[in-house]
């Protein structure tokens, strides 16, 4: 049997090829960084709601001197008692998970409301009434972390919102606050 003979590479050739030249690599890159500004650009568009205007940051407290409701007047301007039954229906912050339900109102005021956050939290004392053609609500709140926290709202049929001052009692501070209609 012969035996084999191993080929040897010439001296002159190097022991390992140089790196072949990657045309790809600039291209990559720059699809990369179109697809970032195109996530950046995105993300901050006008009218795209961030994660802290959808309610994840709480309310900003109004001044201490600043105590007045909040108050809006009839679009139709007219002179007549308005009626309670607009209240009837569930009314939630876009500034958070609170959503008040208010099941029905007497012709006195008497309201039969419920409050969430998101949880069920107990509502003391409910009503509603009269301020010329302003509708008020008031909501009091007594219940866990909730030691008479209040609600003082208006209703604003051209936005067909109820607007206002929360109270938050444990903390001592008010704050402006709407409530809009959920479907």
């Amino acid at each position: 049997m012969g035996s084999r003979r191993r080929k040897t590479k010439p001296r002159n050739e190097p022991a390992v090829q140089p790196a072949r030249k990657r045309k790809w690599l600039p291209i990559v890159a720059a699809v990369v960084g179109v697809g970032i500004v195109a996530v950046v650009v995105f993300v901050n568009l006008p009218g795209r709601e961030s994660d802290a205007a959808k309610g994840r940051e709480q309310p900003v407290p109004i001044a201490a001197t600043n105590t007045a409701p909040v108050t809006a007047t009839s679009a139709r301007g007219s002179a007549a008692k308005p009626s309670f039954d607009v209240l009837k229906g569930r009314w939630q912050r876009p500034d958070g998970g609170y959503v008040v339900e208010v099941k029905s109102v007497d012709d006195s005021g008497k309201m039969d409301a419920s409050y969430s956050n998101p949880r069920r939290i107990n509502v003391s004392k409910a009503e509603a009434s009269r301020d010329g053609t302003a509708i008020k609500v008031f909501i009091e709140l007594r219940d866990a972390n909730y030691p008479g926290s209040t609600y003082n709202l208006t209703y604003d049929p051209q936005r067909d919102q109820l607007q206002g001052i929360y109270y938050q009692a444990a903390l001592q501070q008010q704050f402006e606050v709407v409530f809009v209609r959920m479907n």
